[in-house]
């Protein structure tokens, strides 16, 4: 992994992933002030305000990778808070929130519950374009109290929060619904003021809002990847493009199934399609489009430990040597995925 400050903009939004054992002073780095702190480490814990900045600290790491933070910035001036169980901070053109839910036998009304209170919360505040959301979820793949798959348990939940709030927000953002090594479920987005998001869909896949019956009472809630355009380029197609977390799937079918090697590299390819310029003009995006070796803030989670080595290979022979990639060893929402792959585009 390495430490590349990607070009601060102005009114721009931008992430690092760096060792949780950095210097204290990494978080507040001169170039912007911090809106929300990812702590992928060995133990969860609850939400807080930590120096004024809202840290969500989840488990996702273990004896087989390296404990990473995510540090989301702004050129902006921040004002951080807590609203309920929830840690929040703003800077007028973008919104980072955090939540944890603890373990719950059945997730659908605890989860409806929680993502109501969120997407009221951030459009009460004036936060209208969802632009990246994040689903931590311990025992992803393993069965509730009623033995219903947990990912498609928490998936009813978020699908129904989505529906009271349709009129409100109509399009779904990028995100990822990922394992993690304890129970309960992390839950954490970035929104912005509204008019600067473009939601993209992949057209190697099926929008995942869209999948048949058989992989759940209600289908996942987001979109491929998300285009922030920057605040301070009117006129101009400059932002980033939030790309979702990618597995090996053609349609809605799992692909290469039992074959990690084959897996990496059609996820990689899914992403070569996702974020090339043809696929952004479709969505009204202009521009040259992106390379899949423009991935940054790279993370790669990796069902099986001893698949760690090859996956690592690929990517690492794939993308540029100074490109910030962290790798995690946690389930991927179907037992059939052995690797699942998302970023960041500048």
């Amino acid at each position: 992994m390495s430490n590349r400050q990607p070009e601060a903009r102005l009114h721009g939004l931008w992430s690092d992933l760096v060792p949780v054992a950095a210097p204290s002073e990494a978080p507040t780095a001169p170039h912007g002030n911090v809106l929300g702190r990812i702590r992928f480490t060995d133990a969860p814990t609850e939400p807080a305000l930590v120096d004024a900045t809202p840290l969500l600290t989840t488990h996702m790491t273990n004896e087989q990778v390296t404990p990473v933070e995510e540090i989301w910035r702004t050129g902006l001036p921040v004002r951080a808070g807590v609203s309920g169980d929830a840690v929040f901070a703003e800077d007028g053109e973008h919104l980072f929130y955090a939540v944890r839910l603890g373990p719950q036998p059945v997730y659908r009304r605890p989860v409806r519950e929680l993502y109501e209170n969120a997407l009221r919360f951030t459009w009460e505040r004036g936060y209208t374009d969802l632009v990246r959301m994040w689903n931590l979820i311990g025992g992803i793949t393993s069965p509730n109290a009623d033995g219903l798959e947990t990912y498609r348990d928490f998936c009813i939940g978020r699908a129904e929060a989505f529906a009271a709030f349709a009129d409100r927000f109509p399009q779904l953002s990028a995100a990822t619904g990922i394992g993690t090594l304890s129970p309960g479920v992390d839950v954490c987005f970035l929104a912005a003021k509204p008019g600067r998001a473009v939601h993209l869909e992949n057209p190697r896949q099926t929008p995942a809002y869209k999948y048949p019956s058989r992989y759940g009472p209600k289908s996942p809630s987001f979109a491929r990847a998300t285009f922030l355009r920057d605040v301070d380029a009117p006129g101009q197609e400059t932002g980033s493009l939030f790309v979702s977390g990618t597995a090996s799937i053609l349609g809605d079918d799992t692909v290469h199934v039992d074959d990690v090697a084959q897996q990496t590299e059609e996820t990689l390819r899914n992403i070569e399609a996702l974020v090339g310029g043809d696929n952004l003009r479709r969505h009204g995006v202009a521009g040259a489009g992106y390379d899949v070796k423009d991935l940054d803030q790279v993370k790669v989670y990796v069902r099986d430990a001893e698949h760690l080595p090859v996956v690592r290979n690929i990517c690492e022979s794939t993308l540029p040597a100074d490109t910030d990639i962290s790798y995690f060893n946690v389930a991927v929402c179907r037992p059939d995925l052995l690797v699942e792959i998302e970023g960041v585009c500048r």
